[in-house]
């Protein structure tokens, strides 16, 4: 049997906490991560009616997209709705795991179920991230350079787009005196001693930084391992905000909205002035993506669909893109589903169900 702990190191290895953005609450939000889990319930919001689901399939685990909890809470009041959820998840033994714009800022997460099911092709991410990864420069005797790189492509060096296990190394000759009390791998006691090294380097994701030292440290065969990490402000396209794409084929404006309000079942679309163009090239965001309307004309969108738009913003385009908003629980409703297929595939046997219960709070009255 899971315990709730392999869950959540699981979602926490494909979508890193450090990438969610400074205002967020992901992780863990209340519960004992180290109890066995008999099922988990799969939902884009914490509500009474998904808490009530998952009692009464004796599921102890709800995975949501939206954390229950954005500002710190003062006091314990059962009057507060959140509260109240989360009175009612503690009393049932259910621990609550909100995974959000971590989540975002991968490309195969939400913003990449998105485009995937508006079916576009050459994804990528719209907005990367700067400061994802470093740069480590080690130095290694030659017979063991090829263990040491072994052991860091292992744990996550050297992954870069669609490709791992790249290094760079060139020789060189490396010195070192053995000081009293040492036990030096190669040389002796209080002499001098040079020998023939690779200088290796990786780049790697900052979030597996410490997996990595501590494989390097076991691989080496030096007692102490001369190491450096450089930061980068390189943007890797596998990470960051939003996702743009391009259809098979231009379609016209109405037409790619019709599809939009098709695969997305929404009943209404806003969107700014029609221009005439041809559509083709698409970027998306789930959630309230405001922010990458900038990003979206940087990169010649010819439409860039989000949620949660102010009326100034439809003004921004200017006829250079069409600006259309879906709706917040639209946007991102298949992010259930997503999660839902991750975890299936990692925990073949594990209990996993996304939500029978709709948790769109808006209505519309058409």
């Amino acid at each position: 049997m899971q315990h709730i702990a392999d869950i959540i190191n699981f979602l926490e290895t494909i979508a890193p906490l450090r990438l969610q953005e400074d205002y967020d609450n992901c992780g863990l939000v209340c519960g004992d991560a180290n109890t066995h889990c008999f099922g988990a319930i799969i939902a884009l919001d914490l509500t009474d009616e998904v808490i009530k689901e998952s009692i009464e399939k004796k599921f102890n685990l709800i995975v949501v997209h939206h954390p229950p909890i954005f500002k710190g809470l003062k006091k314990i009041d059962a009057g507060d709705p959140v509260t109240r959820m989360l009175l009612e998840c503690i009393r049932h033994g259910i621990a609550v795991y909100a995974i959000h714009t971590n989540l975002d800022n991968v490309i195969w997460g939400v913003n990449g179920e998105i485009a995937s099911r508006l079916g576009l092709e050459k994804i990528q991410v719209l907005s990367p991230l700067p400061g994802t990864h470093g740069q480590l420069n080690t130095y290694v005797p030659k017979d063991h350079a090829e263990n040491v790189k072994n052991a860091l492509f292992k744990v996550g060096a050297g992954a870069i787009g669609l490709y791992d296990e790249c290094s760079f190394s060139c020789a060189g000759e490396g010195s070192f005196r053995a000081l009293k009390g040492a036990n030096p791998f190669t040389g002796t006691e209080g002499n001098r001693h040079l020998e023939q090294e690779l200088k290796l380097e990786f780049i790697f994701p900052v979030h597996l930084q410490a997996e990595i030292i501590s494989a390097l440290n076991a691989a080496h065969p030096y007692e102490t391992v001369a190491y450096n990490i450089v930061p980068l402000e390189n943007r890797f396209l596998e990470l960051g905000g939003g996702a743009i794409g391009t259809l098979p084929a231009p379609v016209s404006e109405k037409d790619v909205l019709e599809r939009i309000k098709s695969v997305f079942k929404t009943g209404v679309i806003r969107h700014s002035a029609f221009s005439g163009k041809s559509i083709q090239r698409i970027a998306v965001c789930g959630g309230s993506g405001k922010s990458m309307i900038h990003s979206a004309l940087k990169q010649k969108a010819d439409l860039y669909f989000t949620a949660d738009l102010g009326y100034h913003d439809f003004f921004t385009p200017a006829g250079k893109m069409l600006l259309a908003d879906i709706g917040h629980f639209e946007s991102e409703q298949y992010t259930s589903d997503l999660l839902e297929r991750v975890i299936k595939e990692k925990f073949p046997t594990f209990a996993v169900l996304k939500t029978g219960r709709y948790t769109n709070p808006v209505n519309y009255f058409l």
